[in-house]
């Protein structure tokens, strides 16, 4: 590639992250940013009172705010370059610019790092260390060049801190080439495996979502436990990344939970739009990542797509 286009590429990579940023730190629940209507999708009307679901019913989303409640998320590694290896450094900061170093276990870690495309067609959870001095770090490798999105979730160890999940902009620079939201169909195969996901993401309404986990034809019946639960999924939504909590039902050692090859979660979508759903996993000792695009607000497709064929995410 020639200078002049490689510099291109990285500006347009800098405006696609940098570019949606400007509402951040004003607003919990932005509106999902305008985008035409996928083939055969129908936007749904906003929420009202006469289908029981209202604006004020909705749960504010999380991840769009650089700071909260008294913390800031500091990336220290802003930048990185498409399919090279980096280490990503960051921070969490208390209201007196301090590093935190103390917080509370959920799942298994102090702090889970997920780092997400603008496009959502990359996605990492990764398993940053703490230095003494509060100094998070991880090595990270992105495929693709452009927009991302990094996601804090943890909770201070701090008397009466609640649960933040923070976030800010990474750019990787490169060749940049926007893609589309990818649409998949209800089963989505990764590495031999076939996840089904059936129940539906509803706006304002909480909902359950059973993914399914089999090979070769075969119901896997021995999940091994990942962070605390046989399963663990992050809901993205399309546009603005909005982070959504997705809690677990039930888990390892509680007497009750099977190991496979069920896993369901309640989730509730804070407005109507397009989502990823991304299930980390764990069988035979490797976590993979099955990855869907749902549709909150939108009558089914009676015509589904063929099975999507996820991406090796790593971890």
């Amino acid at each position: 590639m020639n200078t002049g286009l490689r510099i291109t590429a990285f500006a347009a990579a800098l405006a696609a992250t940098f570019g949606t940023a400007y509402g951040v730190g004003e607003s919990l629940d932005p509106v999902v940013a305008d985008r035409a209507p996928a083939h055969g999708e129908r936007h749904a009307p906003p929420p009202t009172e006469a289908d029981g679901r209202t604006a004020h019913d909705t749960p504010p989303a999380g991840g769009l705010q650089i700071s909260e409640n008294g913390y800031r998320l500091d990336l220290r590694t802003p930048r990185v370059t498409a399919g090279h290896r980096a280490e990503l450094r960051f921070a969490v900061l208390d209201d007196h610019g301090r590093a935190v170093t103390e917080y509370r276990r959920e799942h298994g870690k102090e702090l889970h790092l997920v780092v997400a495309s603008r496009d959502l067609l990359t996605y990492r959870h990764l398993h940053p260390t703490r230095t003494a001095d509060g100094t998070w770090a991880t090595p990270v490798d992105l495929p693709r060049a452009g927009g991302y999105r990094v996601f804090a979730d943890f909770t201070p160890a701090r008397r009466g801190a609640g649960n933040l999940t923070l976030g800010a902009d990474l750019a990787a620079s490169g060749s940049y080439r926007p893609q589309e939201l990818p649409r998949t169909g209800g089963v989505v195969r990764v590495d031999g495996y076939e996840v089904e996901l059936t129940g539906t993401l509803r706006p304002g309404r909480a909902s359950e979502l059973r993914l399914s986990v089999s090979r070769d034809g075969k119901p896997v019946t021995d999940l091994q436990p990942h962070l605390g639960a046989y399963g663990h999924l992050v809901a993205l939504r399309a546009g603005d990344l909005a982070h959504l909590h997705v809690h677990p039902h039930g888990g390892p050692g509680d007497g009750k939970t099977a190991s496979g090859p069920a896993v369901s979660f309640t989730a509730t979508a804070p407005s109507s739009g397009g989502y990823r759903l991304f299930l980390d996993f764990k069988h035979d000792g490797v976590v993979r990542t099955a990855a869907f695009t749902v549709h909150a607000g939108v009558a089914e497709e009676t015509d589904p797509p063929a099975p999507e064929h996820s991406e090796g995410h790593g971890h």
